[in-house]
């Protein structure tokens, strides 16, 4: 086949695939245990989803990829329908009273969340990482979109419930619901439509005669056998090694993401809910900020695709990801003095940022390196999460009632 016969067949359903890509992130962020403003459920959370990624980091070559993130998908939707039966189940015998037995099975249940996300999300990206870069930045922006979409459905569900009996647990359940019809659409896309298309086909049986032994799965789904001698036998040991050698050839790529997302982490969104006093706003406040957040973290998802404003130097990146620091004192000064005018304004600034600096990262990282450099940067990414939802306890000092 020729190069020019080649390169049409190759980019063939390059957009839907996009699109998928787009969507798939929603199956496992919707589920909104990221951004509850119960910091201990954050806490359950991080735990399991960085251990769990650590161990799938370490083993990426020997990791099936589909079946890998087919049980991400699949625990994702089996953990929001069992937090929805349950908690409509509760509410019905016991008219909706708390105690230490239903907090436990929530706890549990977004362990469960913390072992899917670390699943997905660092499959994905790996997945991913054998293909092109447009494909990464869909999925980043997949990452915002849902983001934005959550506290789109949250102000719905306030607006509707707020006057009602018990109106906080049946938008709650509303929520579930609609997580768990998405999350059950992302199971069929991943499972029939993605290793079907053209595009994914090509990358993936690039990534088998290049030695990768993590993508047969997804070949056989498609379609597409795998011939014993297009596959390096000593691939094991050599993914492990070049593992470790990738990790400290762009270890600035990790630093960057564990310092955007320890940062961001640390203000959002426990502060906007906790630390920005009362205002005119009222209830509606904290919303309203979470909202600005999500929105322009959206938006700042897409400016790197105009190469005139994407950010390439290594150097400039890091410096720029630094400053975003002076952020603390920033967002400190305004709760204490400013209005609700500068807080809506910073909070965005802080989306703004943490969207276009996480695509600059995902994007500029080397390609080609199959799964390992992709779990890297996720599990770097879930540290930076954990480091900052814990700093973010920082801000509770000196207040009344606070623990």
């Amino acid at each position: 086949m020729t190069v020019k016969s080649e390169i049409p067949a190759r980019l063939e359903g390059k957009f839907k695939a996009m699109a998928i890509c787009w969507f798939l992130v929603w199956g496992h962020l919707l589920h909104g245990t990221k951004y509850h403003p119960t910091r201990a459920l954050t806490l359950v959370y991080q735990p399991f989803a960085i251990v769990t990624m650590a161990i799938l980091a370490y083993n990426e070559s020997k990791v099936n990829t589909r079946q890998r993130n087919l049980a991400g998908f699949i625990l994702f939707f089996a953990s929001t329908l069992s937090l929805l039966i349950v908690s409509t189940a509760y509410a019905i015998c016991t008219s909706g009273k708390g105690g230490i037995g239903p907090f436990v099975g929530i706890c549990a249940i977004v362990a469960c969340f913390g072992i899917a996300d670390a699943f997905v999300e660092g499959g994905m990206v790996g997945d991913l990482s054998f293909m092109c870069p447009e494909f990464i930045q869909s999925y980043v922006a997949g990452l915002a979109a849902a983001g934005a979409l959550t506290s789109a459905l949250r102000l719905l569900t306030k607006a509707a419930f707020e006057n009602s009996h018990d109106g906080l647990r049946k938008g709650v359940m509303l929520f579930l619901a609609i997580c768990t019809f998405f999350e059950f659409l992302c199971v069929l896309l991943y499972a029939y439509f993605f290793p079907k298309l053209s595009i994914v086909k090509y990358f993936r049986s690039k990534a088998a005669s290049e030695g990768s032994k993590t993508v047969s799965a997804d070949l056989a789904a498609a379609g597409i056998q795998t011939k014993p001698d297009q596959i390096v036998e000593e691939v094991t040991e050599h993914e492990r090694l070049s593992t470790k050698q990738l990790f400290f050839q762009n270890i600035d790529y990790a630093l960057d993401l564990i310092l955007i997302y320890a940062l961001t982490l640390s203000i959002f969104p426990g502060f906007l809910y906790e630390n920005t006093g009362e205002h005119k706003l009222g209830a509606w406040y904290a919303l309203v900020l979470i909202a600005s957040y999500n929105v322009w973290d959206l938006i700042s998802r897409y400016i790197p695709l105009m190469d005139c404003l994407k950010l390439e130097s290594r150097k400039w990146l890091m410096i720029v990801i630094l400053s975003r620091f002076l952020l603390v004192p920033a967002f400190y000064f305004t709760a204490k003095y400013g209005d609700q005018g500068w807080m809506i304004m910073l909070t965005s600034f802080l989306g703004l940022t943490n969207g276009y600096l996480t695509v600059c990262v995902f994007t500029l990282a080397p390609k080609g390196y199959k799964n390992a450099l992709g779990n890297i940067l996720v599990l770097c990414l879930l540290v930076g999460i954990f480091i900052g939802v814990s700093l973010g306890w920082l801000w509770l000092i000196g207040k009344k009632d606070a623990f």
